[in-house]
């Protein structure tokens, strides 16, 4: 047994290691994988953690950031070269306006008046064209710091588009129009994801906390196709009671079962006990509790921003709905604390994180107002069915 033991060690010791001993004594070495193989292997985990739900957070914001830096290089550096030919502008016109009233004879108004009107209008001109190209009045650069550049990428793939700011460079443009073709199926995946684990999160806390206690009748036993009336068919199922004992009539939200209380064939009575156990998944949450999260999510964010922008209650709430409601007027938009921003400034990620986490917020209600109105019309289906058949 010992050196059974001992041999049987050995050769797992060599298996570890790479190689292992044949009955005629040779080694051999296990087939290591080529360097396609690895990539390739690498390449399918890669995918699969992306596509999933902690991947497709974690790629969304990775592909804000990356248009982030990518509108902060083609659009920040047109907007410097833009501010530096206005402040050259200026100072040119100032330096010709002082050199013709100190050359021009102080006697003849009028023909300094003339030169003057017509140096001041073609300025005027320049300045005109310097605010189209993206001039804005300040001497820096805000609009495209890495903090205005972020939140322009997030409401491109949003749909939000604000349009307070723009590219305006031929490449910024183009850029612009490939990252919405990429960033939108991309935040919809996310959207659809996140909402439905939200959702399904949200009404198992629901049945848990909101609704009762469940516990579990013990079956009665009946034979194979015979008949039995609704409490029969009652009294297999689920039965809902709540904190204090009390039973609970839930019996519609376990399954759908015919009124007249027969039993169907064997193909629906292999689907009854399936749908016997009680799943919190089926479980639908009223339309009033979903419209009152929406509302709250909404005050609360306009709490926050009409502290941080110095807005009114209206303004931030009406700021909120239209940017989680997508529309996006852009009359009302984070000002200067998010775009002068330099590095990652609260406001900014407060912004960007209410924005990625209300949508998804919007979506879970949504799905699950859905489902709440098509259990009531399903309802009220059987009902119609159920007085047409009492008629008959």
């Amino acid at each position: 047994m010992e050196g059974d033991r001992g041999s049987y060690s050995t050769s797992s010791r060599n298996w570890q290691r790479g190689s292992y001993r044949t009955r005629s004594g040779r080694r051999r070495k296990r087939r290591r994988k080529s360097w396609g193989e690895r990539i390739a292997d690498w390449t399918r985990a890669l995918i699969a953690f992306l596509f999933s739900n902690v991947g497709i957070v974690c790629l969304v914001v990775g592909y804000t950031i990356a248009g982030a830096f990518l509108f902060t290089h083609i659009e920040g550096r047109n907007n410097l070269d833009v501010v530096g030919d206005v402040i050259r502008l200026r100072n040119l016109t100032a330096a010709i306006l002082w050199e013709l009233t100190s050359r021009e004879n102080v006697f003849s108004e009028r023909i300094w008046k003339a030169k003057v009107k017509a140096i001041l209008e073609d300025y005027q001109k320049k300045l005109v064209t310097a605010i189209k190209n993206g001039y804005d009045g300040s001497e820096e650069n805000k609009r495209w710091s890495f903090a205005g550049a972020f939140l322009y990428s997030l409401t491109v793939i949003t749909t939000i588009g604000y349009g307070n700011i723009c590219p305006k460079t031929k490449w910024g443009k183009v850029v612009t129009i490939v990252y919405a073709i990429i960033g939108l199926p991309l935040f919809l995946l996310y959207l659809s994801n996140i909402g439905d684990i939200l959702a399904k999160s949200f009404k198992w806390a629901y049945a848990r906390c909101c609704l009762c206690k469940c516990r579990r009748r013990p079956l009665e036993t009946t034979p194979r196709g015979s008949v039995q009336d609704a409490n029969d068919v009652r009294r297999n199922h689920w039965q809902f009671v709540d904190v204090d004992g009390r039973e609970i009539d839930s019996f519609d939200m376990d399954k759908e079962i015919s009124t007249e209380g027969q039993v169907a064939g064997s193909s629906e009575s292999g689907s009854d006990d399936d749908s016997s156990s009680y799943d919190p998944q089926r479980v639908t949450v009223p339309l009033t509790l979903c419209v009152a999260i929406m509302i709250g999510y909404i005050s609360g964010g306009a709490i926050l921003f009409s502290e941080w922008e110095d807005w009114n209650m209206l303004d931030g709430s009406y700021f909120c709905f239209v940017s989680l409601s997508t529309i996006g007027f852009g009359d009302i938009v984070p000002g200067d604390k998010i775009y002068s921003a330099q590095g990652f400034d609260l406001s900014f990620i407060f912004c960007s994180m209410y924005l990625m986490l209300g949508m998804a917020l919007i979506a879970m209600c949504f799905n699950l107002m859905q489902e709440e109105v098509i259990a009531k019309v399903r309802s009220v289906v059987r009902t119609v069915k159920y007085i047409f058949r009492c008629d008959r």
